[in-house]
């Protein structure tokens, strides 16, 4: 089964065959995949498809031809054609592009960048972005003179190997090496000289002070009238980027404070603040960081908010609209160290798993927000809808709910009730398909039911689930179909004619949203039930038959 993704894109044969053939367009999709971490192109599947047709035989010319256009219209771009035949007897093109060393261009000087399943044109300033992220040596592999390995501190080399051994995450064969040969297998030396990446986990605080980029981390709170009223500051560089976690979530205790919350006859204490979703923050700041860039990581905690403020920009094809589906590393040996060591997941699910865990606990997912040189993340302290967490809770116990159905369900808990657009909105979703991945199995549970149809179809909870996990969530008019309002509308002119939209909606339902009003509104003026006069503020409408 072949479907497109982050790593792979589906390509019609007559891309390459033909009076139709579109070498720019292959050209191009080679120079992104180069650009992000390589990939492939299935060549002979439409992108309707998963199958090549069963009869579809390749030419062996064309891996040739394939071979000699692609070094022709790129720069620094590596490819490996073969022919594949599929579980249905038809046969196509598996062309592999192998992650360029430095930037990949056309001939023609242009750049691209995989986001997420399509390719981007990288432009102007972020062309400058791209050459600085993607330098010929990764920041990581750079030798240092001034550190050997006999500057190893010993006792964060024994804990490092003992944790290697401990994971379930890391191969036997790799567990078996000797502690040399682990320094080579995860590139933190190169023969006697330790990487700047072996200096970050395994070196001195001297030798990690001297690379003038090692993590420092401030933690700052205020209270309500914004005075700083502590300060813990970790910047004497004896920790490593994995320890800083463990100490960072240990020396605040601001951190384990709870509160109570009414549970029928009982309270149920909550944390202020999820521990895995504060782990999470802080190993994204410690993973992601340019480490090539100067600049502390600020933990800003507010009454009601906690701020995690990490230098740098996001890499480039990563935006704070796309992050649930873009990846796109900054630190590969870094991240793989952290996810060996069971302290991060697979990548790409670090945010996945914050949204899940924020909205499974009634609290707005986390908030996005990049700067001229820096990234800040925002979660919330508070519950803003206690009700959730019994919800999810009793839908998660009946039918072992998926990580993207629980977020679907919190984020329909909070809104009560979202259209199409708003949904794919709030999740930066382009297409249908992807949409359908997110809410999985929960319409066929009948755990979400919808009105209304294409971009105004409107998702909302099941009464009745909300009914049977007991949470007493107060009924609204918000999620009604489309046209009983159109009805009320018209009953509602019918009675006040020569009325302003403010006023029909004060009227008639205060907790809708008022551009459902509006469209509401459009369409039956559309339908010649209604009519209007003036434009804008002045606008006035009467049902046609008062």
């Amino acid at each position: 089964m072949n479907s497109e993704n982050q790593n792979t894109d589906l390509k019609s044969l007559r891309v390459v065959t033909g009076k139709t053939a579109d070498w720019d367009e292959i050209a191009k999709d080679c120079v992104c995949f180069a650009n992000s971490r390589g990939g492939r192109l299935l060549i002979g599947i439409e992108d309707s498809d998963r199958l090549p047709p069963a009869k579809q035989k390749i030419p062996l010319e064309l891996l040739d031809r394939l071979r000699k256009r692609i070094s022709e219209l790129t720069v620094n771009v590596q490819v490996s054609p073969q022919i594949v035949t599929a579980n249905n007897n038809g046969q196509f093109v598996e062309l592999t592009i192998f992650p360029a060393i430095g930037v990949s261009s056309t001939s023609g000087g242009r750049y691209y960048l995989r986001v997420g399943d399509s390719c981007q044109p990288v432009v102007g300033d972020d062309v400058m972005r791209l050459v600085n992220e993607r330098p010929g040596l990764s920041w990581e592999a750079m030798e240092s003179q001034d550190a050997v390995q006999a500057d190893i501190d010993v006792d964060k080399l024994n804990d490092f190997i003992s944790s290697i051994h401990a994971s379930d995450r890391v191969k036997d064969s790799v567990k078996d090496k000797s502690p040399d040969e682990l320094l080579d297998h995860y590139q933190l030396a190169s023969g006697n000289c330790l990487t700047h990446l072996g200096i970050l986990l395994l070196g001195t605080a001297l030798n990690r002070a001297r690379l003038g980029t090692a993590p420092v981390v401030q933690f700052l709170k205020f209270d309500e009238q914004r005075q700083k009223v502590n300060k813990i500051v970790w910047d004497d560089y004896t920790l490593s980027p994995v320890e800083l976690v463990d100490a960072v979530w240990r020396d605040i205790p601001d951190f384990r404070e709870t509160y109570e919350l009414p549970d029928g006859m009982f309270r149920q204490n909550i944390a202020a603040f999820d521990e895995k979703v504060v782990r999470e923050l802080l190993v994204n700041a410690l993973v992601h960081r340019p480490y090539t860039q100067r600049g502390d990581i600020f933990l800003n905690l507010h009454p009601d908010r906690l701020e995690v403020v990490n230098p740098g920009r996001l890499p480039l094809g990563v935006t704070p609209q796309n992050i649930l589906h873009a990846s796109q590393r900054r630190n590969d040996g870094l991240a793989r160290m952290f996810h060996d060591l069971k302290m991060m997941e697979r990548e790409g699910s670090g945010f996945d798993l914050m949204y899940d865990q924020m909205l499974s606990s009634g609290r707005p997912a986390p908030v996005i927000t990049e700067g001229t040189d820096s990234v800040s993340v925002t979660i919330k302290r508070r519950i803003v809808v206690p009700q959730v967490i019994r919800l999810i809770a009793v839908a998660d116990s009946r039918f072992q709910l998926s990580q993207r159905e629980r977020i679907t369900i919190g984020l329909l808990a909070q809104s009560e009730g979202m259209t199409t657009k708003e949904f794919s909105n709030c999740l930066d979703l382009d297409n249908t398909r992807k949409i359908k991945s997110w809410f999985g199995r929960l319409e066929k549970l009948k755990l979400v039911q919808s009105s209304g149809k294409t971009q105004g179809k409107r998702y909302f909870l099941d009464p009745a689930l909300l009914r049977d996990a007991d949470i007493g969530m107060v009924t609204t008019l918000s999620r009604m179909e489309p046209h009983r309002l159109e009805a009320l509308i018209v009953e509602d002119l019918n009675r006040y004619p020569n009325s302003a939209i403010s006023d029909i909606h004060s009227r008639i339902a205060p907790e809708i949203k008022r551009r459902r009003i509006k469209d509401s509104l459009d369409y039956l003026l559309l339908q010649g039930k209604i009519r209007k006069k003036g434009e804008k503020r002045w606008r006035r409408y009467w049902a046609e038959n008062g």
